[in-house]
């Protein structure tokens, strides 16, 4: 009975040390770390437990740990943040960047999927100081300059932008989380 409890003990302790860690200073200087935003949370039930992690799972079924985002070069688009398997980032107009509050929920969740992120971003070609994260019924959503990012289930493959200026309000994000428009 007593090694069943080691387990949840120490990945309990782990997640503990993992977040103090990822805390920083307090004389607010810039440690590296994602800078969150302020937790907001929406008044509207959001089923969001479909939504795949940035990062992916690894062979256990387990969360990575780890997420990543990336830029890659999109045809007529320029410079769009995309998840680690090359997935295009989404932003919704609907949303408020400050601060962040996301309003897609309910069926909206299943065309446009929340980004939820693990513990740790790793990040290339983005700076990280616009990384953030918002609260999401229990799930912690990614954002970038203060944008809740999504991920559109018409994109089945890296590189696609399907979702580019769906119904108006849905927009690649580019680094400095601008919504993308087209370059012609």
């Amino acid at each position: 009975m007593i090694p069943r409890r080691i387990g949840p003990s120490l990945a309990l302790g782990l997640a503990s040390a993992l977040l103090l860690g990822a805390c920083g200073s307090s004389n607010g200087t810039d440690t590296g770390n994602a800078a969150p935003a302020a937790p907001v949370t929406s008044a509207t039930a959001d089923p969001v437990t479909s939504a795949p992690a940035v990062g992916g799972s690894s062979a256990s079924g387990r969360t990575a740990t780890t997420a990543v985002v990336t830029t890659r070069t999109a045809q007529g688009l320029g410079s769009i943040v995309t998840d680690d398997k090359g997935l295009t980032l989404y932003r919704y107009d609907k949303d408020e960047a400050n601060p962040s509050k996301w309003t897609c929920s309910g069926a909206c969740t299943k065309t446009w999927l929340p980004v939820i992120v693990p513990e740790s971003v790793q990040t290339s070609g983005v700076d990280k100081s616009l990384l953030g994260t918002v609260h999401r019924n229990g799930r912690t959503q990614l954002t970038l300059a203060g944008w809740p990012l999504y991920r559109y289930v018409g994109d089945t493959a890296a590189g696609q932008t399907n979702g580019q200026g769906k119904d108006g309000e849905w927009h690649a994000v580019t680094p400095t989380g601008q919504k993308s428009t087209v370059t012609g």
